[in-house]
């Protein structure tokens, strides 16, 4: 007998949503068949069997959150023992513990014994009750409370087994209370999910569903993006600047070489590798634009691993290409083109959507002129390449000539970037397109 257990997709990844159960009991699998969907804070997965057998027992609800580890499903793999445990890998997370309490602040059970504490005239909050999982911090949890100054020891867990979870902290600092789920058997706990977020998708709706509309209960990924995103417009001092780039050579290239390069490379090629790789040289002459800032330091990466939007029927998933300051462009696009079709596929690991230095979207194959795209947290920036239009343009000698003209443009964290460094950035990587010869760096 084998016990399937939730898998650890990532080094932060700590629990886990199962989606829709693609086998019932009774069913006969083959190994490496998938079992089942899950969903994690970061990307959705199929997960397959590592055996061949029959399924005996379903052991989690659809649409239940468990941590990782936990036995989810058992098979007869016709060895005769049971659980034997050789399922997906399960979680290893070391614990780690919460804040002490100092000297001067004892805990909630014996006040008498800090009469320090009495003559301040706002009380010291109570210790909260601590469930087995407490001490079990996820990086994200840590980073936030660092951040926020919250003391993690005063901070009520809300989720499996009393663990402290990102929404937890985003209560705290709010002076909220994040509602632990009323039946861990009927109720999905929304680790992901900040106050204001969770209000709206928590909360009993203010205007429901009327004549000729219709309800329906967000998805785990668009929970994931609204909290991802309001995090950013509540954390980051977003500016915005904007510069007008000169692409007719590009374009000239593209068309004349895109069937030859399809052939020797097996991918299209698109103007986002070339951009990307303009991108990456300015990231390199300006180290400032691809840090991030961590509590009152600024950390800078000697590499580059390039973060690229891509939409697909969840909504919007930010798979990273490592070491991108490595490739040339052909290995860009080779890399995108492999990231792009597994997001949209929904075969992308945790570990592929985190880490980005910097984040690229594309909105311009879908007709966007000019956008102000969120910052992809922790990054300082992110770049937006837009639609790609023929205009009248002022060329040598004042003359008025038609050209293929992009707005790119860059959200960015004024915490970290002014706009002196932002504007040099954008010039950097106008310069880069309008004056570099592709064609070598393509091999063609």
């Amino acid at each position: 007998m084998t016990s399937i257990q939730m898998p650890q997709l990532g080094e932060t990844i700590v629990e886990g949503t199962i989606l829709k159960w693609l086998k019932n009991e009774g069913d006969q699998v083959k190994a490496d068949e998938p079992l089942f969907e899950i969903s994690t804070d970061k990307v959705d997965t199929e997960v397959p069997s590592p055996v061949a057998g029959t399924v005996t027992k379903l052991l989690v609800a659809e649409g239940t959150t468990v941590p990782v580890g936990t036995a989810v499903m058992e098979i007869d793999d016709g060895s005769g023992t049971a659980g034997n445990g050789s399922s997906a890998p399960a979680a290893t997370e070391t614990p780690t513990a919460a804040p002490a309490p100092t000297p001067a602040q004892p805990p909630a059970q014996a006040p008498a014994q800090a009469p320090a504490r009495q003559a301040i005239a706002t009380p010291a909050p109570a210790m909260p009750d601590r469930g087995p999982r407490s001490n079990i911090l996820s990086p994200i949890v840590r980073k936030l409370a660092r951040e926020s100054g919250i003391d993690l020891a005063t901070v009520a867990g809300t989720g499996e087994g009393g663990r402290i979870t990102k929404a937890d902290v985003l209560a705290a600092t709010s002076g909220a209370t994040a509602q632990p789920p009323t039946s861990a058997a009927t109720v999905t706990p929304l680790p992901s999910v900040g106050p204001a977020a969770a209000a709206v998708m928590v909360a009993p709706p203010s205007m429901p569903a009327g004549q000729g509309e219709e309800s329906e209960p967000m998805s785990h990924i668009r929970k994931a993006i609204a909290t991802h995103m309001l995090a950013s417009t509540q954390q980051t001092a977003r500016a915005w600047t904007m510069v007008e780039v000169n692409v007719d050579r590009l374009v000239r290239l593209r068309e004349d070489t895109k069937e030859k390069f399809q052939a020797n490379y097996g991918v299209k090629l698109t103007y986002l590798p070339m951009v990307a790789r303009a991108t990456i040289d300015a990231l390199q002459q300006f180290p400032l634009v691809n840090s991030r800032i961590d509590g009152e330091n600024i950390v800078t990466p000697r590499f580059v691993n390039m973060g690229i939007a891509v939409s697909y029927d969840a909504g919007l998933i930010v798979p990273v290409v490592k070491g991108a300051d490595g490739m040339n462009t052909i290995g860009i696009a080779r890399a995108i083109a492999d990231l792009a079709a597994r997001a949209r596929s929904h075969q992308l690991q945790p570990d592929e959507v985190q880490g980005a230095t910097f984040t690229i979207t594309n909105p311009g194959p879908y007709g966007s002129l000019l956008s102000v795209p969120i910052i992809n947290q922790p990054n300082a920036g992110i770049l937006s390449l837009d639609a790609i239009q023929k205009r009248p343009v002022v060329v040598e000698d004042d003359a008025i000539a038609v050209r293929s003209m992009v707005y790119i443009s860059m959200s960015w964290d004024h915490r970290l970037i002014d706009g002196e460094l932002a504007t040099r950035f954008l010039a950097r990587v106008k310069h880069n397109l309008e004056t570099w010869d592709f064609a070598e760096d393509l091999g063609l």
